[in-house]
């Protein structure tokens, strides 16, 4: 599949004795939600802004669309819709009229403005001053913001931060729709794993400026999938006992057991042992999920 961005290699500081980003290499593939993970500081919008072209690339690690940033910029902005530092609206100004701003300042055809609108939810209140938006109706006037050049590519660094749940909905809703209605790739940094493991096709996980985990959801799940399981049983520290001398197993609750596990025959197994034991097994689940999993991704360092 081809990719909308690849990074080789890249490594970024102010000053060379100081390193922001270390060996980054990073591919969002064509057609894809990519999910670009860690907490603040981790450099996810210094990545962000060196494939916008806001940081010099001396070394020629970042391209995209198959061309350097350094090379291509600022004509293949008419193909990518950016929203890294939120856009400056006038509040006196309808959303519509900041929009018109923008397409005659780029020269777009302002015939787009009301699809746009429709796009992102906002066609009722077009004609609505900027000043009654609520911070949802602006999170998305900005997106439809990087929308009004009808872009191939999206980079959206932490979209729905300061988002209530109905305005996180919204937007992962919109995303979502224009990913498959209309092809978009999008590249969405994020500290909200529960929220951005709702939409992401592929991810990256970042931590003080290393890549530590790059791949489809498939691949993180398949790579996880049965490292740890959880069994809820009665008197859970006596089988824990029990189990302690062949498996890693970690006492949760008066009730609950996590267990290391390799395979589902291994899972299986500890369950026949357990049940041929006396113990009484109220439910097995696997423990995942992108928020344990980015814990375990990121605790080596």
């Amino acid at each position: 599949m081809k990719n909308i961005i690849e990074i080789k290699d890249l490594n970024f500081g102010f000053t060379r004795q100081k390193l922001i980003l270390k060996n980054v290499n990073l591919k969002v593939p064509k057609g894809s939600i990519y999910g670009f993970l860690g907490a603040n500081g981790a450099g996810k919008s210094t990545t962000m802004r060196l494939i916008m072209g806001l940081f010099n690339d001396h070394s020629n690690s970042v391209k995209v669309f198959g061309g350097n940033v350094s090379s291509i910029y600022p004509e293949a902005l008419q193909n990518i819709g950016c929203l890294i530092d939120y856009p400056a609206f006038y509040d006196h100004l309808s959303g519509y009229d900041n929009l018109k701003i923008v397409c005659v300042i780029r020269n777009l055809d302002t015939v787009k403005i009301d699809d746009v609108l429709e796009t992102v939810g906002l066609f009722h209140a077009r004609h609505i001053k900027m000043k009654k938006y609520s911070l949802g109706m602006k999170q998305r006037l900005a997106i439809a913001l990087a929308l009004i050049s009808d872009p191939e590519l999206l980079v959206l660094d932490e979209p729905v931060n300061g988002l209530d749940p109905k305005g996180m909905l919204e937007v992962r809703e919109l995303l979502i729709k224009l990913n498959r209605e209309r092809g978009v790739t999008i590249l969405i940094s994020s500290h909200l794993l529960l929220e951005i493991e709702k939409m992401v096709t592929h991810l990256g996980i970042i931590s003080h400026g290393e890549i530590k985990f790059e791949g489809s959801k498939e691949d993180l799940n398949n790579l996880y999938k049965f490292q740890k399981t959880k069994f809820q049983l009665s008197d859970a520290e006596k089988y824990r006992d029990l189990l302690k001398d062949q498996y890693s197993v970690e006492l949760k609750s008066e009730t609950e057991i996590l267990i290391v596990t390799n395979s589902q025959q291994e899972i299986a197994t500890i369950t026949t042992l357990l049940v041929k034991s006396g113990a009484k097994i109220y439910q097995i689940v696997a423990a995942g999920g992108l928020e344990e999993w980015f814990m375990e991704i990121t605790k080596q360092n």
